[in-house]
């Protein structure tokens, strides 16, 4: 990432804890086949945790990890979630998005490698357009999942427990937004 070394830090640390709150709902989760409901809960709670998990140690290390690791380690779920999305009949919207931000990772991951020095000067990286794009896409999500956060469909706040994995999407949805600001 180009910003301040705190700001990558700070990134870091709220990014890492929702990839690991969900890497513990994962682990936590029954691995029994009680429906369709909990086998994808459990393909959310892996993609939220991979994305979690990478964004953190993407804003640390940057491009000191080679590109085609980053493009392998992102690259690939995200095709999956996009062939499960066109495939699919259920949580196509869901899959779509898993698919988009592991897409945007890889973006950002080869447009962070392809500029050695980066953290020298302040030229941007990557395709404007599809930046814009992006940042759009996760600046909306945010909001989305920032309403989704205050009000539980009962219409009170949601308090305690009950609204952590929506945090979650909230903090990556935030994290991605500053990660494509930084480009």
């Amino acid at each position: 990432m180009h910003g301040p070394t705190l700001v990558n830090w700070l990134l870091a640390v709220l990014t890492a804890a929702a990839g690991a709150y969900c890497l513990t709902r994962l682990r936590h989760s029954p691995c029994s086949p009680a429906g369709t409901h909990r086998l994808l809960a459990r393909e959310a709670d892996a993609a939220e945790a991979l994305m979690g998990l990478g964004m953190a140690a993407m804003a640390v290390t940057g491009a000191a990890v080679p590109a085609g690791v980053w493009a392998w380690l992102f690259g690939i779920p995200a095709t999956g979630f996009l062939l499960a999305a066109v495939r699919g009949s259920t949580r196509r919207v869901h899959r779509l998005h898993h698919a988009v931000g592991g897409l945007a990772m890889t973006y950002m991951a080869l447009a962070m490698t392809a500029s050695p020095g980066h953290h020298h000067h302040a030229a941007s990286t990557g395709t404007p357009l599809l930046t814009g794009a992006l940042l759009l896409y996760f600046g909306a999500y945010s909001l989305w999942a920032g309403t989704r956060l205050l009000h539980t469909p009962g219409g009170s706040v949601a308090v305690g427990t009950a609204g952590l994995p929506q945090a979650c999407r909230l903090t990556m949805g935030i994290g991605m937004f500053a990660m494509l600001l930084t480009m």
